[in-house]
This record gives C-alpha cells, sequence and structure tokens, in this order.
C-alpha cells in the first residue's frame, strides 16, 4: 500500500530505504481513486520514531494512504522539534471540521499522572468525543488505549507493581471477529508500561470484549461498537530496538529497569534481539484499515454516516 505524505518529511525517506512504497503528494494526485483519510494523534515523546513505526504498520494493503500527523496543542514537546511540528504536524482545531476514516491514538509516557492531572487531558477528551461523529474507526494504543476507556466507558488504569517490560506471549479468544482473522493461536507483542486495566471491568461491560489477552501481560486488544472503536494496551508497532532504546535510556539515567522479558537471546542485552513480532503487528493494522475503515466508509466520506457494523 502506498502510504502518502508530505515530500520532504524525514521519515519518508527512511522507509523507502526498507522498500516500503511511500507516495508523495505530487504522484498521488495522479491516481483516479480516493485514498483513506487516517488521523495520527502522535502523543509520544520522539515523534519521529512513532511516525516511521506506524507509517511501516500501515504499508501492507493495496490502498492508497493519506496521511494527517496531529499533536495537542496545549502542551509543548520536549523531544520534538518546533519547527518538525509547525511543517508536519496539525492541531485538534485545524481538523475539527473535517472527517476520518480511521484514526490512530498513541501511547504517551503519563501513567503516573492521574488521567485528569495530564496537562492535555481536556483537549483529549475533545477529540475523544469528536472522534464518536467524525471518525469511521478509532484504534487506541497502549495509554491512549487506557484512556479511551476511562472516557468512554469509565474504566481506570490501575498501577502495577513492578513495570510490565518485553515481549509476550498472546492467545486469540475470538476468531470470527475480523480484527484477529489469519493471527496465529498464540502470537508476541511488545509491552511497556506501568498501568494496566482490569480483565473483570471489561467483561462486566456488555459493550466491550476482549479477543486477545496474554498470562502476563493481561488484556491486549479489546473491541467495541463492532469497531468503531479499538483498544490495543500494548506496543505492535514497535521497531526491533525500541525496547533496547528504552532499556538503555533508563539504565544512562540511573532508573531501576530490569532486563525486558523475552527479548534478548540469553537475556544478554549485548546481544540484537530477534524481530518476532512484526508479522503479528502487519496483520492486525491490515484488518483494520480492510475491515473496520475501507469497507465501511462511502466514497465521499463528508456524507458518511458513521454509526456502522460489521
Amino acid at each position: 500500500m502506498p502510504i502518502k505524505v508530505q515530500s520532504d518529511l524525514p521519515a519518508k525517506g527512511i522507509l523507502e530505504t526498507e522498500n516500503i512504497f511511500v507516495m508523495d503528494e505530487g504522484r498521488a494526485m495522479h491516481q483516479d481513486i480516493r485514498p483513506i483519510e487516517i488521523g495520527i494523534l502522535n502523543l509520544m515523546p520522539v515523534k519521529q520514531d512513532t511516525e516511521i513505526q506506524l507509517m511501516r504498520a500501515l504499508s501492507n494493503t493495496p490502498l492508497q494512504v493519506d496521511l494527517t500527523f496531529l499533536n495537542v496543542s496545549s502542551h509543548i514537546s520536549k523531544n520534538t522539534s518546533s519547527s518538525h511540528l509547525n511543517k508536519f504536524y496539525r492541531t485538534f482545531d485545524e481538523i475539527k471540521r473535517k472527517k476520518f476514516d480511521g484514526l490512530i491514538i498513541t501511547g504517551a509516557p503519563v501513567e503516573h499522572l492521574p488521567f485528569k492531572e495530564v496537562n492535555y487531558w481536556e483537549e483529549l477528551t475533545q477529540i475523544l468525543e469528536w472522534s464518536k461523529t467524525n471518525v469511521t474507526s478509532t484504534f487506541h494504543i497502549c495509554w491512549g488505549a487506557q484512556a479511551g476507556l476511562y472516557y468512554h466507558y469509565g474504566i481506570d488504569k490501575k498501577m502495577l507493581e513492578q513495570k510490565m517490560f518485553g515481549l509476550f506471549k498472546h492467545s486469540v479468544l475470538n476468531r470470527k471477529v475480523p480484527l484477529v482473522r489469519g493471527f496465529d493461536d498464540e502470537f508476541y507483542a511488545p509491552h511497556s508500561r506501568h498501568t494496566t486495566v482490569s480483565k473483570e471491568e471489561i467483561l462486566s461491560n456488555k459493550e466491550l470484549t476482549i479477543l486477545a489477552e496474554s498470562e502476563e501481560a493481561g488484556v491486549y486488544i479489546v473491541i467495541a461498537k463492532e469497531g468503531k472503536q479499538i483498544f490495543v494496551m500494548g506496543h505492535p508497532e514497535y521497531d526491533r530496538v525500541s525496547l533496547h532504546n528504552e532499556y538503555r535510556r533508563d539504565k544512562e539515567k540511573g532508573l531501576e529497569i530490569d532486563t525486558p522479558k523475552n527479548y534478548y537471546p540469553k537475556d544478554d542485552d549485548t546481544l540484537k534481539p530477534p524481530l518476532q513480532w512484526r508479522a503479528h503487528c502487519n496483520n492486525l493494522y491490515t484488518n483494520w484499515l480492510n475491515y473496520y475503515v475501507y469497507q465501511v466508509t462511502p466514497y465521499n466520506l463528508e456524507d458518511a454516516e458513521l454509526d456502522f457494523c460489521i
């Protein structure tokens, strides 16, 4: 699938070296098809890394995807330059009258704070509310998933005694749902978080269905409203060295951090970690784009009725 982005976005050149088809605006204008409009609310600190990871994950169907990167105006990023944000990102005020086929809300390193103490919480709740009427399907990741469950369903996050950090085995619970179509019975996915959600609280809500979980890491994929809302508790988009970089960063800061579980060969952090979750990640995002975005929205997105079922 060609990913359509601005021609000078730095991530474009990196992905092209990986043989991923990234289309600039000029070429896209000559294709007589409607691109799928996907917004990415990027709350991660190093935004360029997340751009690459998500663009890579969205690049495996024949669809043309037009990406709009979003950031919150109520928070000043310390790890991404203002010039990058001003050039490649838009604010909610700039797009709130627009409709999107899909929206991705990333994780964020604010788990230690109650949701309402996050300095951009009010703006995020506006976006979450807006997504009900202006987005066909919203894909929430890690802290973004916990925030979505809290806002939409009142399920609060819970602090863990020890950070959930590493690569964990998961099982599929309901094969008949298209989001997990093609998944192996067991698959791996990365997690990096200090908080979790209650399985019992999710099961007690009839609007929510758990599709995959891990004995160690807990609930992994939750779906609501026939796919209008999807919540993924881990980081399937992470690349080979994401956990490694987080581990090294925390060690250099003198923080207490265990070696990421099931990640390094023989738990030796001097060895290259094998990439064991890319196929699952690609399958997950491809299924989302196909079954919950492309198959649902009409050609004229502005006329879309966004209540749907599959």
